[in-house]
């Protein structure tokens, strides 16, 4: 078979994770370039898939004005950098797996799909709670009818205190300005798992909240600008210094520590909080974002859903309960519960009786993701791909629809 020859675009945390398919099945896939600016993490790539420097390029741009040299094209860049080279590698005849959210804006996630869609090149985003094992799972007990017909779904994303602190309010998703809205930044795959599960369109929806926490009024007395000279920031469970030397003494070296520092060492650590956006106080920062939302639908099959987004949570899995005509499932990403109605009894699935790869990167979704997408790069079947163009339009609109609703206080018909 074929290998797929991928360009990736972003060699971040997603980037380098997705180029990590390639070193588990060679057989399948090999990277031909790399696109990214930062020359720290472009040559740790490189160094990674043996790619030359002939294949090296601090602008996707580059990559854009030769000839169509590879298949596909990863595109891991910052979310409001993703509609120009969507457009441009479609154009070229790339297929694409697009990191989400697909783009900021209604029109310009209309202009992505209007553009595979004109060119017949794939588009996979990166909905990648929809491949997670666990979800397949549900999915087959679900259409086996064990639960009845499907209600009503809940579901919770405990963002957690510290990533939400990290990526939020201290990180690159902390200004709308500057990446896109706290609901379509972290939750997009969220309502789109939703509308998979009620497997009907919405037809209207409502949402409510706001940043109510990390704002500068609740900055406690006699704290001070950074957490490395503060007074009280023992006392503070944001602390910069408790959260990264606090990973980085217990062993943890990679993402969140890895992010803010290419010098994983004390030292290291210490002078990125002295100098740079993770040590600043949590109260002092420029974040604009929610930190807590709630969000409900109702489909054209009179499916009802509720969603809550909380900051103020453990770092942690989803929790999920869908409820149907004949017993419920409930999930927290360690076992599975499915109450019946009739029998009045519970059966729980624990960790080793659900697919392998659950405790892999979104409960294994980022390897199913590329696996679908591959698979599907190489056979030619769009229908390996879950999230195609179609449905994937369908659901940001969703997510779009919902802060409209949270910012003038009114139900949003779709």
């Amino acid at each position: 078979m074929k290998k797929l020859e991928v360009v990736i675009v972003g060699a971040g945390q997603r980037g380098r994770g997705y180029a990590r398919y390639a070193i588990e099945h060679p057989d399948k896939v090999v990277i031909k370039a790399i696109a990214e600016p930062h020359d720290f993490y472009r040559n740790a790539l490189a160094k990674e898939h043996n790619i030359t420097s002939a294949r090296l390029f601090r602008d996707w741009k580059e990559v854009a004005a030769r000839s169509k040299f590879a298949d596909a094209v990863v595109i891991a860049t910052q979310d409001k950098m993703h509609t120009e080279p969507a457009i441009a590698f479609s154009n070229l005849g790339y297929d694409i797996l697009l990191e989400k959210p697909m783009a900021p804006s209604e029109s310009e996630c209309n202009q992505i799909v209007e553009t595979v869609k004109k060119n017949h090149t794939l588009l996979a985003v990166s909905h990648v709670l929809r491949y997670a094992p666990y979800t397949q799972k549900l999915k087959k007990i679900i259409h086996s009818g064990r639960i009845g017909d499907v209600i009503s779904i809940q579901r919770l994303e405990p963002v957690g205190y510290w990533h939400h602190a990290h990526s939020y309010v201290r990180g690159n998703w902390r200004k709308e300005l500057n990446s896109t809205f706290m609901l379509m930044a972290k939750s997009c795959h969220d309502l789109d798992w939703i509308r998979y599960f009620a497997e009907a369109s919405c037809k209207k929806i409502s949402s409510f909240g706001n940043l109510k926490h990390f704002k500068k009024e609740n900055k406690p007395d006699g704290a001070s600008d950074r957490c490395v000279n503060c007074k009280v920031e023992s006392n503070c469970p944001y602390s910069a210094k408790k959260i990264y030397l606090g990973m980085y003494k217990s062993g943890h070296i990679d993402w969140p520590v890895s992010y803010i520092t290419t010098d994983i060492s004390t030292s290291g650590i210490e002078q990125a909080l002295r100098n740079g956006d993770y040590g600043k106080c949590v109260y002092e920062c420029d974040n604009d974002v929610v930190d807590h939302q709630v969000v409900n639908m109702e489909f054209a099959n009179a499916v009802t859903a509720s969603f809550t987004m909380t900051a103020f949570t453990p770092f942690g899995d989803r929790k999920t309960t869908i409820f149907g005509t004949r017993g419920q499932i409930s999930y927290d990403g360690s076992k599975m519960q499915i109450y019946d109605f009739l029998t009045d009894k519970t059966e729980t699935l624990k960790s080793d009786s659900l697919p392998s790869g659950i405790f892999s990167g979104h409960n294994g979704g980022d390897n199913g993701l590329m696996q679908h997408f591959v698979d599907a790069a190489i056979t030619r079947d769009a229908d390996k791909i879950l999230s195609g163009p179609d449905e994937t339009l369908e659901t940001h609109l969703m997510v779009f629809a919902a802060e409209k609703s949270r910012r003038t206080g009114q139900v949003v018909y779709l």
